[in-house]
C-alpha cells in the first residue's frame, strides 16, 4: 500500500559530525529532518516556476517519491530532492542511479494506477542541491533509460 502525505512542515539546523565533513549533509540520526528541509527549499523553488503540489512523500513497498508536482502545460511531475555537500562521490545528481530510479518509477506507476488512467503526460525532474546551490534537473531521467 502506497501513501501520500500532502503537507509538512520541518526546519533543520545543519548537523555536524566532529571536523569531518559529512557528504550528505548529516548523520543517520539528522538525515530525516535535513531531507525535509531541502524538500521543502524544492517545493518552494518549483511553486515559484508556476508548479502546484499534488502530494508529497509518497510511499511504498518498494519505492518512494519526494513530491509530485502539475506543471503549468497540465504535466504530472514527479520530483526526486537529493542533496550532497560536496562532489566528492560524484555529487547530488550521480547519487540518483538505476536502483533509485526504479524504485521512483514503481511508486509512479503505483500512484498512476491508483489516480487513474486519465492523468495524462507524466515526466521525472530532480531537484539537486550541490553544496547550498539548487540545480533543477527537468526530465532527469525517463521511464525506458537503462
Amino acid at each position: 500500500m502506497c501513501h501520500a502525505r500532502r503537507d509538512a512542515t520541518a526546519g533543520a539546523a545543519r548537523p555536524t559530525r566532529g571536523s569531518r565533513p559529512v557528504d550528505n549533509f548529516s548523520g543517520r540520526r539528522e538525515s530525516k529532518r535535513v531531507g525535509a528541509a531541502f524538500e521543502e527549499q524544492a517545493l518552494a523553488f518549483l511553486r515559484r516556476q508556476r508548479m502546484r503540489l499534488v502530494a508529497r512523500n509518497v510511499t511504498c513497498r518498494g519505492g518512494e517519491i519526494d513530491l509530485v508536482m502539475r506543471d503549468a502545460d497540465g504535466v504530472l511531475v514527479f520530483v526526486e530532492v537529493r542533496a550532497r555537500a560536496g562532489s566528492r562521490y560524484g555529487g547530488a545528481a550521480a547519487s540518483i542511479g538505476l536502483h533509485k530510479r526504479q524504485r521512483i518509477l514503481f511508486a509512479a506507476r503505483y500512484f498512476l494506477s491508483v489516480r487513474g488512467s486519465a492523468v495524462g503526460p507524466c515526466r521525472f525532474d530532480a531537484v539537486v542541491f550541490e553544496g547550498r546551490r539548487l540545480i533543477w534537473l527537468r526530465d532527469a531521467f525517463r521511464e525506458d533509460d537503462g
